[in-house]
């Protein structure tokens, strides 16, 4: 694989190799991942090294985070210069980094109110507070279920986990908060029968990430919008894949032309450092009043620096442009690989720069091999391999991951 032309990501020599640092890692790390076995080091757009020095393209992007490359300079500039400045105020002063976060959000969501937290989970939080109290307020106070979908992922908390569609999440962690309901993803007529007095909001994903990268069917959020609007509910989307440009838009649901109630951002939104946000509109933002909710470090100014680099960046029209083309060409390559090997590839599907290739059998020992090859991917759900990669990727690189790929599922 070729080198980058910059001595700032050339290897250097570790302190350790990866089997003495995954020893380490035994010994002291909670075992409740399923890791492959690399210790990665340093990171440069694409490509990514590890403990034994050796070089990976990486087209999971720390799966839909890092949508801008590993260590991209503009946000190596404005992070360092902010560590020089100041780190942590607490949310009970005001900050300049994140005040002009909130309003660029803010400019390219349609909404008006944002609220800053730490990861996905904690904003799906927000939401589903904010559901709650919007409905307390208008004097629905038997209101507090929130309708979900089956194969959604929406945490690791309790009540995030319970809004998740999946038991396998779920189990050992009985019993589960009470005031979720789970449907067919993309069934409208499922969603209409499980409304009922006491439903305050509908939560959903644009595209099932951990669900298999499942797009939902065409006008399915817009139908949802009208049927909000009919039932007084609350329409929640989850944007933590999907936003920030991922989809060449930067937010999923603009493609059905709809504004949400609130929505809820993480993962690309720092470029890998950690920090979500829950926007809302301005009618529903007014139920949060002070004491309601609140994080320590939510909207940190090290993240918010950050994060500005990031929405400048992934909102302009020639980024949104590159995603979309992209992702256009990689997927018709994958389509081709579809094509050559049939009894192995189902299908390739997607949109922007979030793919998913289902296998007719379990992904994980062609993801190993991948990575042998020197690709990193990783499973969404049990026969897809997941595809994330930075919008920066260059095509050359998206042809070289197909090749691996299909080495890998030759092998």
């Amino acid at each position: 694989m070729r080198t980058p032309k910059t001595d700032a990501a050339a290897p250097q020599p570790s302190t350790a190799n990866n089997e003495q640092w995954m020893e380490k890692a035994k010994a002291h790390l909670l075992q409740n991942y399923k890791q492959q076995p690399i210790v990665l080091e340093r990171g440069l757009g694409s490509r990514v090294w590890d403990a034994d020095g050796r070089e990976y393209l990486d087209l999971l992007g720390g799966i839909a985070t890092c949508a801008l490359g590993h260590c991209h300079p503009e946000v190596v500039v404005a992070v360092k210069a902010q560590l020089e400045k100041l780190w942590h105020v607490s949310n009970v002063f005001y900050s300049e980094p994140q005040i002009e976060l909130a309003g660029r959000l803010t400019a390219a969501s349609g909404l008006q109110r944002a609220f800053f937290c730490n990861s996905g989970a904690e904003a799906n939080e927000a939401l589903i507070k904010l559901a709650r109290k919007v409905q307390k307020d208008r004097g629905n106070a038997d209101r507090y279920e929130i309708i979900t979908f089956e194969n959604s992922f929406h945490g690791r908390t309790l009540a995030t986990v319970t809004a998740t569609g999946q038991t396998k999440y779920q189990k050992g962690f009985e019993p589960l908060p009470a005031g979720f309901t789970h449907v067919p993803y993309g069934d409208l007529e499922a969603v209409r029968k499980a409304v009922g007095p006491h439903t305050a909001a509908i939560l959903v994903e644009p595209i099932q990430g951990e669900g298999g990268v499942r797009r939902a069917p065409e006008g399915f959020l817009k139908a949802l919008r009208a049927l909000c609007d009919e039932k007084g509910l609350l329409l929640l989307v989850d944007e933590i894949q999907t936003g920030m440009g991922r989809t060449g838009k930067p937010f999923a649901y603009q493609h059905e032309g709809i504004l949400p109630d609130g929505i809820s951002l993480a993962k690309s939104l720092g470029n890998g450092l950690p920090i979500g946000a829950m926007l809302c509109t301005d009618d529903a933002g007014k139920s949060l009043v002070p004491g309601t909710h609140g994080s320590t470090f939510g909207g940190n100014l090290i993240t918010a620096v950050a994060a500005n680099v990031v929405v400048r960046k992934v909102t302009e029209p020639q980024m949104l442009r590159d995603v979309t083309q992209k992702g256009e060409y990689f997927l018709s390559r994958l389509r081709e690989l579809q094509g050559r090997l049939p009894t192995l590839v189902k299908e390739a599907r997607g949109l922007g720069l979030l793919v998913g290739v289902e296998l007719f059998q379990d992904a994980a020992p062609y993801i190993a091999k991948c990575r042998e090859l020197g690709l990193l991917v990783n499973a969404a759900g049990e026969k897809t391999i997941r595809f994330a990669p930075a919008y920066t990727v260059a095509n050359d690189d998206l042809d070289h991951g197909v090749r691996i790929l299909e080495r890998a599922l030759k092998s």
